[in-house]
């Protein structure tokens, strides 16, 4: 089999058996979305290193306190899943995953955005919401692929320039942080989808001006349509 899903309440760790299915492709130990369940598993075992063929790592709702340094060695990885757990960091090998594209942190206990991240070059959906985040390294720049990014619930008081030189972003959400103003550059953020989709940014609970002239200055109409519609609700 290339595709393997392992459920159930009690589920504490990985069983030993799965790590002979050398050609998985899919790996899937997460409760259903709709079922509010958690698992118990505090691990992945090192041994995850042995299932080389890996595209898809599923490992939500679990109790996950770290991930091991041999995730590295999974070079095929393209979607990696952590989000409900209790990861406090992230190992620097998980740099080595140029394949990966998408990446989901949320609910966990990190502090700041890991710098392994900017190394994924092809890393295209970054979702690092409700970490209590308080700053976003400069090394973001790197990800230079990255369409979705989605940084709700967090600490954030700044939002860095370096954020707009991701000019693939097309979904930005920064609702619930303490934001004040934006970068100047923002509006060069041109392939937000202003006019058309709301859910391509968000920054409903900031305490932003609007509508932030530096913005407005510098970046489509529709920018300013936005806020304006927004400071109206």
């Amino acid at each position: 089999k290339k595709k393997l899903k392992i459920s159930g309440r009690d589920l504490a760790s990985v069983p030993v058996q799965v790590f002979g299915l050398d050609q998985l492709q899919v790996l899937e130990m997460s409760p259903e979305r709709e079922s509010c369940l958690r698992y118990r598993m505090e691990l992945l075992p090192q041994e995850i290193s042995r299932l080389r063929n890996l595209t898809c790592l599923y490992v939500d709702s679990n109790n996950l306190k770290r991930i091991p340094a041999e995730i590295g060695t999974l070079s095929r990885l393209e979607r990696l899943t952590l989000s409900n757990n209790s990861l406090r960091s992230l190992p620097p090998e998980m740099g080595a995953l140029q394949r990966l594209h998408s990446l989901h942190l949320a609910n966990n206990n990190l502090t700041e955005l890991p710098a392994p991240l900017c190394q994924m070059r092809s890393l295209t959906f970054l979702d690092v919401s409700d970490n209590k985040i308080g700053t976003i390294p400069s090394s973001i720049r790197r990800l230079e692929k990255l369409e979705t990014l989605l940084l709700l619930f967090n600490s954030l008081e700044s939002l860095p320039k370096d954020v707009c030189l991701l000019r693939n972003l097309r979904t930005l959400w920064l609702g619930n942080n303490h934001l004040r103003s934006l970068p100047a550059t923002f509006g060069e953020l041109v392939n937000l989808d202003w006019g058309y989709n709301y859910c391509s940014c968000n920054f409903e609970g900031n305490p932003l001006e609007i509508p932030p002239p530096e913005v407005c200055s510098r970046g489509p109409e529709e920018i300013k349509n936005y806020f304006l519609s927004f400071h109206r609700t």
